[in-house]
């Protein structure tokens, strides 16, 4: 590859965009809007970090999405789309961030000169990318359009992986390896947490000679001692100490695909309960793994892995897992379903999650997790290849 080009194949965008419009139909939706960044970059292959201003991928009732953006991101969708030029649409440059006009203004006179000005129409409403603005905008602009919510319709497409998807989550994996590897190597008493951090970012960018990684959607979440009793901190440039522990939740990331993991060190001797936890938690991630297969639900994956810590006296109120795939920041999450009880979403082979059974204490955290593919007749098959017990450094 001399220079930037579409992810996959057009023959795989297109069966994308086929079953985006099963689904449109069955919602009683004749356009679609697409905001979020991931949404927009499996439905086109639309890749570049221009999700701080306004844009979109619509969706018709027949023919090519539309791109829709700032101008000078058109050379971006020109090299990372299949799309034909005459299909992409941007808004003059003055339009960014003015408080007196709007993006969604030139958007909706583009649905208006295509004959949708009256259309079904739908939209990410529930999503990190599409404002309240946005919405009163179009309300505005195209009064007798039917809006309704449309969140999650393409999320929901995204769940069964291809070959070709599956192909680059396993480089990720390879990705998210090396960086483990790293930690491991050079984590000890006295080194600073931002360099530390600077080893994972380079392994991870760095990868193998023959391929190299992307920036992941989360940035490396590595609290130490009682801060590791908060789920989302990050880093700073203090130094690690003896007698705490670390977990580390980092991610692999090859061609915006992920494969998150998580394991946790400890510099000294784990106090008892950390343990006890680890105990639970990895007798627990065997029995979900062993639950999680074609025709199984969510929730029941789920209660296979609180059935174990609940009989090992481990409490835990936060769900143990979602879909992972293509994503941009600030989630790699494909925010459908969970490993939660009670969740009715069944499991389909080529399914994938990150298995994420966390323990937080108000002194400690542990953390370790497992990127999964659901496969017929065998158990979940972990993506990467790392222990899951305590490191342990002495």
């Amino acid at each position: 590859m001399t220079e930037t080009s579409p992810a996959f194949a057009a023959t795989e965008y297109a069966q994308r965009l086929a079953k985006v419009r099963r689904s449109m139909s069955a919602a009683a939706i004749d356009v679609l809007v697409v905001t979020d960044p991931s949404n927009m970059g499996w439905l086109t292959g639309y890749d570049g970090w221009s999700f701080y201003v306004h844009q979109a991928v619509i969706v018709l009732p027949e023919g090519e999405p539309l791109w829709f953006g700032r101008p000078q991101d058109q050379a971006g969708a020109r090299l990372t789309t299949f799309l034909d030029k005459g299909s992409m649409f941007s808004y003059p440059d003055h339009y960014v961030q003015n408080p007196d006009i709007h993006p969604y203004q030139v958007l909706a006179g583009v649905l208006r000169d295509k004959g949708h000005g009256a259309a079904r129409l739908g939209v990410e409403m529930d999503n990190y990318y599409f404002s309240a603005k946005c919405l009163e905008t179009l309300r505005a602009e195209l009064p007798d359009a039917r809006i309704g919510d449309a969140t999650a319709l393409v999320n929901w497409q995204r769940a069964v992986k291809s070959e070709a998807e599956l192909g680059y989550m396993r480089r990720a994996a390879r990705l998210v390896e090396i960086m483990h590897e790293r930690i491991r190597a050079v984590a000890e008493p006295g080194v600073r947490k931002c360099d530390l951090i600077a080893e994972i970012y380079d392994a991870g960018l760095r990868g193998t000679p023959e391929f190299g990684g992307d920036y992941a959607a989360i940035v490396p979440l590595t609290p130490s001692g009682k801060d590791a009793a908060a789920a989302h901190l990050t880093w700073d440039d203090r130094v690690l100490k003896a007698g705490e522990g670390t977990y580390f939740e980092i991610a692999g990331c090859y061609r915006r695909y992920h494969a998150p993991l998580s394991r946790t060190l400890y510099l000294g001797e784990p106090p008892a309960a950390m343990r006890k936890a680890q105990d639970a938690v990895l007798e627990g991630l065997a029995a979900g793994l062993a639950a999680a297969r074609p025709g199984n639900t969510c929730g029941q994956v789920a209660d296979a892995f609180f059935g174990v810590l609940r009989r090992h006296g481990v409490e835990k109120s936060s769900r143990a897992g979602y879909p992972v795939g293509i994503s941009y920041p600030p989630d790699w999450g494909e925010r459908t379903m969970s490993i939660r009880a009670g969740d009715p979403s069944v499991l389909e082979e080529n399914m994938t999650f990150h298995f994420m059974p966390a323990i937080w204490t108000d002194d400690w955290g542990f953390e370790t997790s497992e990127t999964i593919r659901i496969r017929a007749g065998a158990d979940a098959e972990c993506l990467a290849d790392v222990s899951r017990e305590l490191v342990i450094k002495r």
